[in-house]
């Protein structure tokens, strides 16, 4: 059976490729899923997208997912530091997780060094741009090989 993978963005990553190209690079969002849905082809996965600026439609989202999806790709974005809201929702629906963020949350602001929702994830990867999808993507990959 082919297993399902939800990749989860949260607010102003519908900006990619135009916010602050220096530090998330100009990729955008649209060619990030194309890339991404390549690379799932070859094993099989199916990906669904969303983005979402407000914290209740990931929330919705999440819960949406369970029993649905076998992983769940997730840059919570700002979210990541002060959301205990959709760290529950992880915790809560025990969707297998993995967060991502382009830029290495540990070499900025001193705010951004604290996530809330990596207790509740599988593994984090930071600092990898675009890249840390494919990662995430790749660990997917292998876990569903495992059974």
């Amino acid at each position: 059976m082919k297993k399902k993978v939800l990749v989860l963005h949260g607010p102003n990553l519908n900006l990619l490729g135009k916010r602050e190209p220096q530090i998330y690079g100009t990729t955008t969002l649209e060619e990030l899923h194309q890339q991404m849905n390549d690379l799932a082809l070859r094993f099989d996965v199916e990906l669904t997208f969303f983005q979402s600026n407000h914290e209740g439609e990931i929330i919705d989202k999440i819960h949406e997912g369970m029993g649905t999806y076998d992983g769940l790709i997730l840059n919570p974005g700002a979210f990541t530091h002060y959301s205990y809201a959709i760290r529950d929702a992880i915790a809560g629906t025990k969707i297998p997780t993995v967060e991502v963020h382009i830029s290495n949350i540990y070499q900025r602001e001193s705010f951004r060094h604290q996530s809330v929702i990596a207790p509740v994830a599988i593994g984090q990867i930071s600092g990898l741009g675009m890249f840390g999808y494919i990662a995430a993507l790749y660990f997917f990959v292998d876990l569903f090989k495992q059974g």
